[in-house]
């Protein structure tokens, strides 16, 4: 069973290597929740039907690119992806700001999620709590539990994934079968109904609901054995998660005309759909929060070298994941799909650029690898890396030409790449 937490400081050696099918099940697991399910169904309420499936095959073809390439980095390396950073550009406190950015977008998620999970609570109460009641109450109870690690959440998280995957299945047989294929047919024609969002758009939001996967796939990949084995997990994910959940959410949600998920379960799966929407905001959530606070405690101690209490700093980071929930997060879920969209583009493609193209510290990454160890000498702060992210994310959210994902990617490792060349000539 792969565990991110192993070797945390160290590369992960040849004998601890595992299996493709061991890998890519948890891989898979990232992008075959319910916030892809989110996605598909924003999708489908706001696109034609052949444009959200140009969006979706886009996205995760820029998605699968860095994937891929980061994932090759991270089996080649046996690094996870915030070890990674540290000789792809940002050094040991640029892989800090790295982090931080990772755990501000996980707060982001847990506010969601809670929200999705305070609806569905306020919808079984007959909204006799009322929205705000219900979301302080889901986020107070989760990030207690999370807090003082209670054992309950790890037997709910081992079964909230076959639950919902088996929920998608049943909704969608329910919901597109017909007769002859003649409802589908026409499900298909359906146009929709939401505020309507462009192709460009649709791209960036698909990339943004995958990003901080790409990001943290190193973590799981130095666990293969092969590059052809990362290309697998990387073709897989995409297949499951962007066409299968992504694919069948867009056609549920032309067929139910909504993308809201609880509308969505209520209606065609009543009672039991909510009790496993609840279960996966748990299982997601809970992950969310342990890994934001990780997050948060390491570039903490990585910029001041004093070391936050777990417990505490756990319980304020739910607070403010729950406060989110309340002041209506769910509500900009597109506005902050856009956000990742064009935020971790930026960090993937430089980080790209320097492993595989620039090459700047390959040789004492090679000399290291040869003897298991990390190498001795570690960059203190990447700025030229820093810098091009914060304006390639800068371009991506102001400039409205082309597909911002792209443009952030491209400029930010255009930039890199022209400043490394530069300061070495000069």
């Amino acid at each position: 069973m792969v565990k991110i937490e192993d070797y945390p400081l160290n590369r992960v050696p040849q004998t601890q290597r595992l299996s493709l099918f061991s890998v890519a099940v948890v891989h898979m697991g990232m992008l075959t929740a319910l916030d892809q399910f989110m996605l598909g169904a924003v999708l489908g309420n706001a696109m034609a039907l052949v444009d959200a499936f140009i969006a979706i095959f886009i996205g995760s073809l820029i998605f699968g690119i860095v994937t891929f390439g980061l994932g090759l980095a991270g089996m080649q390396e046996g690094l996870s992806g915030s070890l990674l950073a540290r000789w792809c550009g940002f050094g040991r406190l640029g892989s800090v700001f790295i982090g931080f950015v990772v755990a501000v977008s996980l707060l982001g998620w847990f506010g969601i999620q809670n929200a999705i999970f305070a609806h569905s609570l306020n919808f079984a109460s007959g909204d006799k709590l009322g929205f705000s009641g219900a979301a302080a109450l889901s986020g107070t109870l989760l990030t207690t539990l999370v807090a003082f690690g209670f054992k309950a959440l790890r037997f709910t998280a081992r079964i909230a994934v076959p639950l919902f995957i088996l929920l998608i299945a049943y909704i969608s047989t329910t919901v597109l079968s017909g007769g002859a294929g003649q409802h589908l047919y026409e499900i298909i024609k359906l146009p929709h109904s939401g505020e309507t969002l462009s192709i460009s758009a649709g791209i960036t939001i698909v990339v943004g609901g995958a990003i901080v996967a790409s990001l943290m796939t190193p973590d799981l990949t130095r666990y293969t054995k092969s590059g052809k084995h990362v290309f697998a997990i990387t073709l897989l994910t995409i297949i499951a998660g962007e066409f299968v959940i992504n694919g069948l959410a867009i056609l549920i949600a032309k067929a139910l005309n909504t993308a809201d998920v609880v509308t969505i379960m209520s209606q065609a799966a009543g009672g039991a759909g909510l009790l496993v929407v609840v279960f996966s905001t748990l299982r997601v959530n809970d992950l969310n929060l342990y890994s934001s606070s990780l997050g948060i405690i390491n570039a903490v101690e990585g910029i001041t070298g004093k070391k936050l209490r777990y417990p505490p700093t756990t319980i304020l980071i739910g607070m403010l994941g729950t406060l989110l929930s309340i002041l209506g997060i769910l509500e900009r879920f597109v506005d902050f799909l856009t956000v990742l969209g064009v935020v971790f583009p930026p960090i993937l493609g430089i980080m790209l650029v320097d492993y595989y193209i620039l090459r700047s510290h390959r040789k004492i990454l090679d000399n290291s690898r040869e003897q298991g160890i990390l190498p001795n000498e570690t960059p203190a702060i990447g700025w030229a890396a820093i810098i091009a992210s914060v304006i390639g994310s800068i371009v991506g959210l102001v400039i409205d030409w082309g597909v911002p994902a792209i443009n952030s990617l491209l400029l930010a490792s255009m930039a890199y790449g022209l400043s490394k060349i530069l300061c070495h000539r000069f």
